[in-house]
């Protein structure tokens, strides 16, 4: 079965066969919202509003512990991410997507583990490839299939949120070696692999990063939920095409 997160902009997949809705217990606490089971173009899928239905958890209230503990408790197979982002790169702009494939980590404070406390021994996981890499080729895959184009490969930052990056954050970022930045990004992918979840994540660009093209003095609200809305689209399309060859 697959699990699938969606993030803004993807709160609900309007062509998932739903078969229930199910509200998960973890020992990490209640995840965003119900588990909703169904079909999609066949194949089994479990999905989850990372930001709850009404977008009412902020990205670092998101309760990703409770998240992935309850998608790996309902047998889910593998975890596809959906997530709304700022494109650094000059060729990341509104609309495009992306399967990125590194991470840089900024946030903080959040529980980014499953094994700490007085009775549990440290755990290390391997993380030099935080994405699933034939999860990935699986997703491109897909996309070429549903005739969509998609970059392969970027460098995710993921940040503390709620409020948007600065211009000379963003510049920093860069330097890094970030080509997209979002908010949502850790400790979600590390949690996933410390439950062995394959997991790898499809990203929409939905603005120019802070002090970067048409966000150079300011980034426009009001032209994101248009990008968002076109976008999802195509990221419906590649997810209906991915479960099609899952199902194959």
């Amino acid at each position: 079965m697959l699990a699938i997160i969606g993030g803004s902009g993807l709160t609900q997949l309007s062509t998932l066969e739903i078969v229930r809705r199910e509200v998960a217990r973890t020992p990490y606490g209640e995840p965003s919202g119900a588990l909703t089971f169904g079909e999609l173009c066949g194949t089994p899928v479990v999905f989850l509003a990372r930001h709850g239905y009404g977008h009412t958890i902020a990205p670092h209230q998101v309760n990703y512990r409770a998240n992935l503990w309850a998608l790996k408790q309902a047998r889910a197979s593998a975890v596809i991410s959906v997530a709304s982002v700022g494109g650094i790169r000059a060729d990341f702009a509104p609309g495009t997507l992306v399967v990125p494939d590194q991470i840089i980590d900024y946030t903080w404070g959040r529980k980014s583990t499953f094994f700490e406390g007085a009775d549990e021994v440290v755990h290390h996981i391997d993380f030099t490839e935080p994405y699933d890499q034939a999860l990935r080729e699986r997703l491109l895959a897909a996309a070429k299939a549903a005739g969509h184009a998609v970059f392969d490969g970027g460098v995710y930052a993921a940040t503390q949120g709620p409020r948007l990056e600065t211009a000379a954050e963003v510049l920093r970022m860069e330097r890094d070696g970030a080509d997209l930045v979002g908010m949502t990004g850790m400790p979600e992918a590390a949690l996933a692999r410390e439950l062995d979840l394959p997991y790898a994540a499809i990203n929409v660009v939905a603005n120019h990063a802070a002090g970067k093209a048409s966000s150079a003095r300011s980034i426009r609200f009001d032209s994101i939920e248009e990008v968002l809305q076109e976008a999802m689209i195509r990221v419906r399309g590649v997810l209906e095409q991915l479960c099609r060859q899952t199902g194959a």
